[in-house]
């Protein structure tokens, strides 16, 4: 009887086994909603037309954010731990496997994560750095100081020649900027010789940054789809601050009163700004034109990380405090589902195979 009844239970392990490998195994579409679990310590890969979890991938201790890159092929996350860790874990997001993790070594405390020019960007908070990262060489090939404390958010403008990121507690938006230098020529083997011409001539660049002082405890930010504002929300004095990036000034302090304020992302047409906060229970919306609040949607007990949909007809939030992902509908502005990505949601990305 015993060994029936064991040969009956290997049996079930081996059939769930399987099934949780095809669940595993369920091919992606080619828009994937990516969404971290700060608790289970995953990355969800959600099909976003059935709002189905396809599979759930382990990655690093803390993780906050998470980008994927240009082809959609690959996931990082950034494993944050206070500004005290040091890695990125690294998911093949079409074979729905982990890959090994990327030490950053000093640049500690990872988080604020950018894909462009098929280069891995990311601010390490603990180490005051805004840096790069080739999967190409597999090597960190840039890296900047910013000076300021908690570089936090990141945002790096086409062509990879500004580079924008928050420092929470210094209050402070950096603007680092490649510029460049009048050509020099190349030192001459022989005295005597005659400067090469021109052509020869050693290019020059440097980067240069600009601080912009804002309110107090900046975090979330966003650039506005034509590139001319950056709003950034104030969670230690509840205000947004709006920036014009060609006069590189505050125009406009807004005093939202939202406290805690978290993240802030733009509509697709950038008639709205969306700010989530840890220690507010709706999802607050900003006419960007007015500067007026435009709508608030009751959506749990708190929220972070917030991504449009591309089509820009639906918002997703991840709901920290409350274990869910709330889907907003942004043409009745209500709350239309809520996934179950794990427990406390933070990052989300999309991932779109080319």
């Amino acid at each position: 009887m015993f060994a029936i009844n064991s040969s009956i239970k290997c049996f079930s392990l081996l059939l769930l086994a399987s099934a949780a490998s095809l669940v595993s195994a369920q091919t992606a579409p080619k828009t994937s909603l990516l969404a971290l679990s700060k608790h289970d310590h995953t990355l969800a890969i959600v099909d976003p037309v059935t709002l189905k979890v396809l599979a759930r991938l382990p990655v690093g201790e803390d993780p906050h954010e998470v980008i994927a890159s240009a082809d959609g092929k690959t996931a990082y996350v950034s494993i944050y731990g206070g500004g005290r860790f040091h890695s990125l874990s690294v998911l093949d997001l079409a074979a729905q496997k982990t890959l090994p993790d990327i030490d950053t070594g000093a640049l500690n405390g990872p988080h604020g994560l950018f894909w462009a020019d098929g280069k891995l960007w990311f601010s390490a908070e603990g180490a005051k750095v805004v840096a790069r990262y080739d999967p190409a060489t597999g090597k960190f090939d840039w890296v900047m100081g910013t000076g300021q404390n908690r570089t936090h958010m990141l945002y790096v403008m086409p062509g990879s020649k500004q580079i924008f990121t928050t420092n929470v507690s210094s209050a402070t938006v950096s603007i680092l900027e490649e510029i460049t230098l009048p050509t020099m020529n190349p030192p001459q083997s022989q005295k005597g010789m005659q400067p090469p011409p021109l052509a020869n001539a050693w290019p020059r660049t440097n980067w240069e940054q600009t601080l912009i002082p804002v309110g107090k405890g900046d975090e979330g930010f966003d650039v506005s789809p034509n590139r001319k504002e950056l709003w950034t929300a104030n969670s230690g004095d509840g205000t947004l601050s709006v920036i014009d990036l060609k006069t590189r000034k505050v125009v406009e302090t807004i005093d939202a009163k939202l406290f805690g304020a978290n993240r802030l992302k733009f509509s697709i047409d950038g008639k709205l700004a969306l700010i989530s906060s840890l220690r507010g229970g709706d999802l607050v919306i900003y006419d960007t034109a007015t500067r007026k609040e435009f709508k608030r949607i009751p959506i749990g007990h708190g929220a972070a990380g917030i991504q449009l949909d591309p089509d820009g007809t639906r918002a997703f939030v991840a709901c920290t405090p409350d274990n869910y992902v709330a889907v907003i509908d942004l043409k009745t502005f209500t709350v239309s589902s809520k996934l179950d990505v794990g427990g406390e949601p933070d990052g989300l990305a999309w991932s779109i195979i080319q």
